[in-house]
Formats: structure tokens, C-alpha cells, sequence
């Protein structure tokens, strides 16, 4: 039997080591989530058999068409995901990995992290109805806004749930609705002064809204090249930057005239 160098045997045992390293790292947690296409919500009805969008001290009015909030679907912030569960993800395009803490606040408990979700869809919710009554020029000490949507967390409604409080209030202002009878998705938060801002999850969140009907998908506008990337058939982008822009986007969908373009 050949005896073997101290070369090769040096070469053998960094081999052994690397293998082992590979195979430590292939079963080790990563600190990611796996993410695919949530649940869609129109903001204009019910959703689970309760009206997501309740107004008292204002006249509402009836809507036709939809506006349908997009979520993301991800596994709990302590699931252990592993280097298979990446590689997975990567080669199907319902699925995707991303930094677990750009999917949920950072630190602290599970309890910790779903009440931090909670409180972020709560200031939220009283940014959009803070920019919707402003819009509309209503006191708030007049009108009250309730809205209610279970099992969804963070920001990102912001921008859908604003849409829908006007609309339901004053529509396109012309006795028409903002939707013009379609049925219109949308992403991004929103802050009291009507600034829609960045939310991630972009191409899931399209996919989610093609399967639920949507036709027109309203994007931050800074999202654009991840919007564009496997934007699915039959879906068009609209990119917003500020309320009273997706408003003029809307009015100039319905009135069949150019509209903003990714």
C-alpha cells in the first residue's frame, strides 16, 4: 500500500474539516424567515364577518369595486429555518428568504415580537385615519374611524387603509368611487402627513393580489425594480409616493388617461 505524503495528508485533514464545517452549516438555524404570498383583505368590506372600516359623525357612502390590502405569509419568529429551507426558497418563485429582522421587530420574546407587530399596526392605523380626515379637511374630534382587521401585523396597510376611509367618506369627490369599480391592491405605509414609504415583500405581495382578482397594484414608489422584477400577467403598477399622488393616479385610471409607470 502507497504511503502517503505529508502533503496529502495535511490536504485529507483540512478536506475532513471543511466537510465537517459544510455539514454544521447546513443544519444550523439561520437567522432568516421564509416568506410566500398572504392573505389579501378588501378594506371597503368585511373581513371574517366584520366590517374592517366602521365611520360614525360622517355620512358614508355605498362602494363598488375594491381596495385589497396585501400581507406576506412568514414562518414564526422562532422557527428554526436551515440551509435546505434557503435553497428551497430560492428556486421557486412563491417563496423567498428574508433577514428575519426585516419580517418582524428585533429582539426579545415571541410574545414581545407580535406585540411590537401589534403596536406597529396600530400607529398605523391612526396615521391613515389622521391623513384621510385631514385630506377630506374633517376634525377628528368629530369623526371617529374604527378599523378592525384580525391576524395582520405592521405598517404596511397604511397606505390601503387611508384609500378606503376617503372613499367610503367622499369616493372621487364626484359621486364616483376611487376604485372606478375595479379591483385595485396596494402595499406601503403611511404617515399623518400622506408620505407613503417602503414596506418589502413586493413581488409576494403582487402575487397574492393577482390570485385574488386584483388588476391594478399600487407600489411605493422606491420599490419599483423589486415591483417590476416577476410582476405576474394582468397586473399593472402604479407607483405612489405621496397620498395625494395615488388620489391623481386613480382619478386618471378611471378617466382612461396615462397614469404613472415603473
Amino acid at each position: 500500500m502507497p504511503k502517503l505524503s505529508r502533503r496529502s495528508l495535511t490536504l485529507a485533514a483540512c478536506a475532513a474539516v471543511v466537510a465537517a464545517l459544510l455539514a454544521v452549516a447546513a443544519f444550523a438555524p439561520l437567522p432568516v424567515s421564509i416568506v410566500q404570498p398572504g392573505l389579501t383583505a378588501n378594506v371597503l368590506g368585511a373581513n371574517g364577518g366584520t366590517q374592517v372600516i366602521t365611520v360614525s359623525g360622517a355620512p358614508v357612502r355605498t362602494t363598488s369595486g375594491q381596495l385589497r390590502l396585501v400581507t406576506i405569509a412568514a414562518t414564526s419568529p422562532d422557527a428554526s429555518v436551515h440551509f435546505i429551507d434557503v435553497a428551497r426558497a430560492w428556486f421557486r418563485t412563491s417563496q423567498a428568504a428574508m433577514p428575519r429582522d426585516s419580517v418582524y421587530p428585533s429582539g426579545g420574546s415571541v410574545k414581545a415580537i407580535e406585540k411590537a407587530n401589534l403596536k406597529e399596526m396600530t400607529d398605523s392605523q391612526q396615521a391613515a385615519t389622521a391623513a384621510a380626515l385631514s385630506h377630506l379637511g374633517l376634525s377628528p374630534s368629530k369623526v371617529r374611524v374604527e378599523l378592525r382587521l384580525a391576524d395582520v401585523g405592521g405598517p404596511s396597510a397604511g397606505l390601503l387603509f387611508t384609500l378606503g376611509i376617503i372613499d367610503k367618506i367622499n369616493g372621487n369627490g364626484h359621486g364616483g368611487d376611487l376604485t372606478g369599480g375595479r379591483v385595485i391592491a396596494g402595499t406601503g405605509t403611511i404617515d399623518a402627513a400622506g408620505k407613503v414609504g417602503a414596506v418589502g415583500g413586493v413581488p409576494l405581495k403582487e402575487q397574492a393580489a393577482r390570485r385574488d382578482g386584483a388588476t391594478v397594484f399600487l407600489v411605493p414608489r422606491a420599490e419599483c425594480a423589486d415591483a417590476t422584477a416577476e410582476l405576474p400577467a394582468g397586473l399593472r403598477l402604479i407607483p405612489v409616493d405621496t397620498l395625494d399622488g395615488a388620489l391623481t393616479a386613480l382619478a386618471a385610471l378611471d378617466a382612461g388617461r396615462k397614469t404613472p409607470a415603473c
